[in-house]
């Protein structure tokens, strides 16, 4: 506010002064005595002070570890055993213990047809069990947070001279 405000101030017993203005500085009718009195201003400002910077970087890390499993494979063992014996109906596809047992006929025409058992083919599951080692590469990702000065570098300074790396959790 830059206006002026008429200010009123009791001076000594019973008179009363009133500040009208610089210009108008003479003693009204009642006889009482004009003073100017100070006024005071007040002007507030805000500016943008910069007190320092911050630079994150994001590192990835790696790291190699062995692992250990048991892996399981299957094989098929085939073998083939000749009987060459004579039957007279098909016999069965059939299992006995962890082999399965396939029969092979052939038809002989002699003067009468007879069925003969040429061979059978066996198959079995053979189970197998081996350690496998293989390294593999696990990668973990941490901030790293590094605080810069806000004062321009010095000319025989480097610029790496004004960085100070915060500490962060480092698993390695």
């Amino acid at each position: 506010m830059r206006g002026r405000i008429p200010q009123t101030a009791e001076v000594g017993r019973g008179s009363i002064v009133q500040s009208q203005g610089d210009d108008n500085r003479t003693p009204n009718r009642d006889a009482q005595t004009v003073i100017p009195l100070a006024v005071e201003e007040l002007a507030i400002s805000k500016r943008v002070v910069e007190t320092g910077r911050v630079r994150i970087a994001r590192v990835t890390h790696e790291r190699e570890q062995q692992i250990n499993e048991l892996l399981s494979s299957e094989s098929i063992d085939i073998s083939r055993r000749p009987i060459g014996q004579h039957i007279d109906a098909m016999p069965a596809v059939r299992e006995e213990g962890d082999t399965i047992v396939i029969p092979i006929v052939e038809e002989v025409l002699v003067l009468e047809r007879r069925l003969i058992l040429k061979e059978e083919v066996r198959v079995r599951r053979v189970r197998t069990t081996k350690s496998h080692q293989e390294s593999v590469v696990l990668r973990h990702q941490e901030a790293v947070v590094t605080r810069l000065s806000a004062e321009p570098a010095i000319a025989s300074e480097s610029p790496q001279a004004t960085e100070a790396p915060l500490q962060s959790n480092q698993e390695e």
